[in-house]
């Protein structure tokens, strides 16, 4: 038997999906297909049924309950029509809700068959319709998370990968038209967000108007603001679907998922959602898990962090904007703003040498909490320094970048610091604060050096900033950007003149406090010694700064401490292998790696320590040392921006073999 199965398209992808459908079904028991409207779930449940029917031979019953509906289905209607397809008469159905159940349960407990239920609205819908049979397969389709169902599996449905969107698309296109297109192909299905019934809805748009390009399309979609108006063609409506789900949500939970569309970053947690609310963190909680049960939000780690579907975030932005009075927008976003900033700025503060450790009221327990929340909200922080600065909020910006200059220091390539100190710089040109100028000037200069993105701008502008501090009189400033300039000008070979540059900074930095001048002055003139072949000269300038650091280690923060011990410790180990003293530089190189915690910094992580010391150990003829470093160093450079880098361990390890 076949009951009310509903027309669904053709199935595209969903190879793994399937598999594992076919895996649970001779299990028996249930699976309950779950995701965010549009994704494809009955469209899956379907192309499933068509293939398990064979497998079960008495029979299939499906059945729409209309979850997403006005009225969906009441469990004594559902039950009513199955067991009318278990060929019960209509005067052996019991009255009762409970007793129909029951009869169902019996009547399928010893048969072999497969339950569609599609589009459930909820656990007290579904359970009664539950057959109670081993050899029995449920596959259960909802919007909505249902925990509470014991009895089956939950498989979540995601969108479509890349390659699955494009074939969707070609299946209504053509193949031969988005083959002809196919960069323009693959720019729709991204901003579709590879959602199957967006892409489905953007393939049909293209098939009935021949006129239209892939290209065009694409540009229509762009547009953000009317990016759900194109998503709609025929009966199909984006922005209908959405708005069923968003009906069935309580006002609480509806308020906050218009007010979530204030956050800028890819994804958030309850505390920054809170913030967008306007409430209490736990008083957002129970709408944040509405939010999630109802697949309007994904939940992407543990701890929480929450984000939206590209496609779903616009349709709260909508009614972000028609539901929301402007003032009150207005008053929720500057909020956001402050919050972030003002954290961000604490956040940063914990990273400087003199800074006194964490203070009572700090929300912060440690820097490495602080390290770990600049991390994690890198996405919001880095679009709210933009929009507050478009919003003339410039006090607040430059106090902001200027707090996470330290910060930086090891994570180089982390992040594009020479936009976020470029938004600084322009902060304090709008403040007229000359001073800051200056500072934004060597902060964005000393990006440029160490990304390798622009040595020549980078001198450029580091003229530019000592110029501007010495006419202020600005001598702190004057110190630092002088040796900023030297390392900028040892990048593009001028190395007499960088070591002027950094002699003036180093004789000028004598009565700074060590770690927040001094410090950085020596290591840079002992920097281009080393660039000059003059090994035993930048490692004089070492020894102090080692004494130096170990006599502070318990007076600065932790960070700090292991940071600048790396770098004085990676720097010796490259004059040591300069002198060849192999054995040494292996041990440098090895300390150093031993307190390496930013594989991305610019001077080098973990990764690059250990080729350093392999390298240093097989030069030193301790062949088994340099193997194990060797194998790590490939081990950890594992992405295709590390080629480089795997290239030379390959040919280290090639000359062990030798």
């Amino acid at each position: 038997m076949l009951y009310s199965l509903p027309s669904t398209p053709r199935l595209v992808g969903r190879r793994p999906e399937l598999d594992r459908l076919f895996e649970l079904a001779v299990l028996g028991g249930g699976v309950v297909i779950v995701g965010a409207p549009g994704v494809g779930k009955t469209t899956l449940a379907v192309s499933a049924t068509n293939h398990l029917a064979d497998r079960f031979p008495d029979g299939c019953i499906a059945l729409d309950l209309r979850g997403i509906d006005d009225q969906p289905i009441a469990p004594a209607e559902a039950l009513e029509r199955m067991l009318t397809a278990l060929e019960v008469p209509p005067s052996r159905v019991p009255a009762e809700v409970s007793e129909r159940s029951s009869l169902f349960k019996a009547l399928t407990r010893e048969r072999k068959m497969l339950v569609v239920l599609d589009n459930v609205l909820d656990e007290k819908q579904v359970a009664p319709l539950l057959p109670a049979s081993d050899t029995a397969f449920t596959i259960v389709t909802s919007r909505r998370v249902l925990p509470d169902l014991d009895t089956a599996a939950t498989m979540p449905l995601d969108v479509l990968t890349a390659a699955d969107a494009i074939e969707l698309l070609s299946a209504v296109v053509g193949e031969s038209a988005v083959q002809r297109e196919l960069e323009a192909a693959h720019e729709v299905v991204e901003l579709c967000g590879r959602l199957p019934l967006a892409v489905r809805i953007a393939a049909n748009r293209l098939a009935t108007s021949r006129q239209r390009s892939i290209d065009d399309l694409a540009r229509q979609l762009g547009n953000e603001r009317r990016r759900l108006d194109s998503l709609a063609a025929g009966d199909l409506s984006l922005r209908a679907v959405f708005e069923v789900s968003l009906r069935r949500l309580t006002p609480e939970a509806q308020a906050l998922f218009r007010r979530l569309a204030l956050i800028p970053g890819a994804h958030f947690g309850p505390d920054l959602a809170a913030v967008a609310a306007g409430v209490q963190e736990d008083e957002v909680e129970p709408a944040l898990h509405e939010l999630v049960a109802a697949s309007l939000l994904t939940t992407t780690s543990a701890p929480p962090r929450h984000q939206f579907h590209d496609l779903i975030r616009l349709f709260a932005r909508e009614h972000l904007l028609a539901d929301e009075p402007e003032a009150h927008r207005l008053l929720l976003y500057d909020d956001l703003c402050a919050h972030v900033l003002t954290k961000g700025a604490v956040a940063g503060r914990l990273f400087f040498p003199d800074s006194k450790g964490v203070e009572d009221d700090s929300p912060f327990r440690s820097q490495a909490e602080a390290a770990e929340w600049l991390e994690r909200e890198a996405t919001n922080w880095r679009a709210v320094q933009r929009s507050a600065a478009e919003t003339g909020r410039f006090r607040e910006v430059f106090d902001f970048t200027w707090a996470v200059n330290r910060y930086s220091l090891g994570r180089e390539m982390q992040y594009g610091w020479d936009e976020i100190f470029g938004i600084g710089l322009a902060a304090a040109r709008e403040l007229g604060d000359r001073t800051a100028e200056v500072d934004m000037l060597t902060q964005l200069g000393s990006a440029l050096t160490w990304s390798r993105s622009d040595f020549d701008g980078a001198v450029n502008i580091l003229r530019e900033a000592l110029t501007l501090s010495e006419e202020i009189g600005y001598h702190r400033g004057t110190t630092v950007v002088n040796a900023s300039l030297g390392m900028a000008l040892m990048r593009v070979g001028c190395l007499d003149e960088a070591v002027a540059y950094n002699q003036r900074a180093y004789e000028m930095s004598a009565g700074y406090e060590f770690f927040d001048v001094r410090f950085w002055m020596t290591l840079a003139l002992s920097t281009i010694f080393e660039a000059q072949g003059q090994f035993e000269k930048a490692l004089a300038l070492h020894r102090p700064l080692r004494t130096e650091t170990e006599h502070s280690f318990g007076n600065t923060n932790v960070e700090t401490a292991r940071l600048v011990t790396m770098l004085v410790t990676t720097r010796s180990g490259a004059c040591l292998a300069g002198l060849s003293r192999w054995e040494e530089a292996a041990k440098s190189f090895h300390e150093a790696r031993k307190l390496a915690f930013v594989r991305e910094a610019g001077y080098g992580g973990e990764a690059e320590l250990a080729l350093l010391e392999g390298a240093a150990w097989r030069m030193a003829g301790e062949h088994e040392h340099a193997r194990t470093c060797l194998l790590l160093a490939r081990d950890l450079l594992d992405g295709p921006v590390w080629q480089e880098d795997r290239t030379r361990v390959e040919a280290e390890l090639a000359l062990l073999e030798n």
